[in-house]
């Protein structure tokens, strides 16, 4: 018998949702099936059978909010079952169909002195209520037997304006009629949108006040005031936030950029798509050989700082950034010194489609050495990108664009040219070895003949 368990897809990660069940009780699957697909603080990805086997004991059921390295199900061998094994001993299981969380950690909250029942909350919303300052106690919880969990405190949060910073969820028009007639916003309901406190329900209120304590109410119609469209700060675009400020205010990066001449690189990838013929064959495929074909020759720009050594990388994996619906991502080509550009642009092409599909696997976003973020494609000219710790680097890369350049006679002639630009950290990485980096790159782009030779 072999546990499957909520995997670990992030350092931060502390729990996931099972977003589907992709196979059910008695399926027969292979090592690396996908049995479920989650969903992270980052991505929703799939959850890959440890070996081949019958699946059972299915432990969650779609929506439930699962710890990392809970036990979600078995996979069993030929002539075993779930009822073979002692349920007190080292393999002890519940019962199939059952629920973990009682025995997850959680914290509870004990009774208040008027009788109110205690609620139990998960690691994260615990820390997440302390932080904002609120009582769990009206917060309705949609984990397993009722506990309140991370996405509960969002979105009670977002409907009270509380990460905010603000306590009230009001427009200003609402709160300048509450100031000058002395309302506490907080005893009213609002109508508009999550709750919001409209100056029409300031007004209502005030015209229902007893006549013993009068308050004049300007009469003359008022024409509604636009309101905030809010988009809850969480999830992934709360973890992209985190990981780029801790980038920003911990990495000292330096940025040197090169201007390539793309004729030679540009006929090598013409070449490269008729030889696919109706196989998608990106630019951005070319990019990531020379890259790693660079790194090889750059090792400083291919490692880690550690906490009192500077970790050179065996391995040259490459992540390709790839923009989704709600936010980026970057899938990891594993190995990309080692293939050809036709292997990438097919790896590439898998990557990002699973990426868009919401179907990555856990080994899809791990062990990226160095980072590409390729905007080429939206017509930008050049931009400055943001290193991914723990890497020391990131090239980022821009349009091709025509532009009048002079040969070798002094004679203006109509080239491709890109712009590239790499950030790296300057902890590692000093200005002379990061300009050796560029000019084997260049080298690469405008003379590919060198990667073979």
């Amino acid at each position: 018998m072999k546990e499957v368990i909520m995997p670990k897809f992030g350092f931060t990660q502390e729990e996931g949702e099972i977003l589907e069940w992709i196979v059910k009780e008695g399926d027969r699957v292979e090592q690396g099936d996908p049995l479920a697909l989650v969903s992270t603080d980052k991505v929703s990805m799939e959850v890959e059978a440890p070996e081949s086997g019958i699946v059972a004991g299915i432990q969650y059921k779609q929506g439930d909010i699962v710890p990392v390295t809970k036990i979600i199900a078995y996979l069993l061998k030929p002539g075993e079952s779930l009822s073979s094994i002692s349920a007190s001993g080292p393999g002890a299981f519940p019962a199939p169909g059952t629920n973990q969380s009682a025995s997850a950690p959680a914290q509870v909250i004990p009774p208040n002195p008027v009788g109110v029942p205690a609620v139990v909350l998960t690691p994260v919303a615990a820390r997440m209520v302390k932080d904002l300052g609120i009582s769990p106690v009206s917060i309705q919880g949609s984990g397993p037997g009722g506990r309140i969990t991370r996405e509960d405190i969002e979105r009670y949060s977002a409907k009270t304006n509380l990460l905010a910073g603000d306590r009230v969820n009001a427009t200003p028009a609402a709160r300048r009629v509450a100031q000058e007639n002395k309302v506490e916003l907080n005893h009213l309901i609002g109508s508009g949108p999550e709750g919001r406190l409209q100056e029409a329900d300031v007004v209502a209120f005030l015209e229902t006040r007893p006549a013993s304590n009068p308050v004049p109410v300007n009469p003359a119609p008022v024409a509604p005031a636009k309101t905030i469209r809010t988009i809850p700060f969480t999830g992934m675009r709360k973890t992209i936030a985190l990981n780029m400020a801790r980038s920003s205010q911990t990495i000292p990066a330096i940025q040197l950029e090169i201007d390539v001449d793309m004729e030679a690189a540009l006929a090598l990838h013409a070449r490269a798509k008729k030889r696919a013929g109706d196989k998608k064959v990106s630019l951005t495929a070319l990019i990531v050989k020379v890259v790693a074909w660079a790194l090889s020759r750059n090792p400083m720009l291919n490692s880690q700082l550690g906490e009192n050594e500077i970790l050179l990388l065996p391995d040259i994996n490459v992540g390709v950034a790839v923009a989704i619906e709600n936010g980026l991502i970057v899938p990891v080509i594993q190995h990309a010194d080692q293939k050809g550009i036709l292997k990438l642009a097919e790896e590439i092409n898998e990557v990002s489609d699973r990426a868009r599909q919401n179907r990555l696997r856990g080994a899809d976003l791990d062990g990226a050495t160095f980072t590409i973020s390729n905007l080429g494609m939206y017509g930008i000219d050049r931009f400055t990108a943001i290193i991914n710790p723990p890497q020391v680097g990131i090239l980022a890369v821009s349009a091709v664009k025509k532009q009048f350049v002079a040969n070798e006679s002094g004679e203006p002639v109509f080239h491709s040219i890109m712009n590239m630009r790499l950030s790296t950290d300057h902890r590692v990485v000093d200005g002379a070895e990061a300009a050796r980096f560029l000019a084997d790159l260049r080298k690469g782009m405008e003379c590919p003949e060198e990667i073979i030779l």
